[in-house]
């Protein structure tokens, strides 16, 4: 009981860090990456079509 309160921008970087990580909360298993639908096979091969015979002209 005998420890000071220490202002956090007083307190080092790894107990910045700490403190920070301590307020942030949990995902839950959820990953915030952004989802991208993979296209089929079939427009794929139309796309590949499509820009030989651009290339061509």
């Amino acid at each position: 009981m005998n420890e000071k309160f220490v202002p956090l921008e007083k307190q080092s970087k790894k107990a910045q860090k700490r403190a920070a990580a301590a307020k942030r909360g949990s995902w839950y298993g959820v990953k915030p990456v952004t989802k991208v639908v993979q296209e089929n096979k079939k427009d794929k091969l139309e796309k590949i079509k499509k820009k030989e015979v651009n290339d061509y002209r």
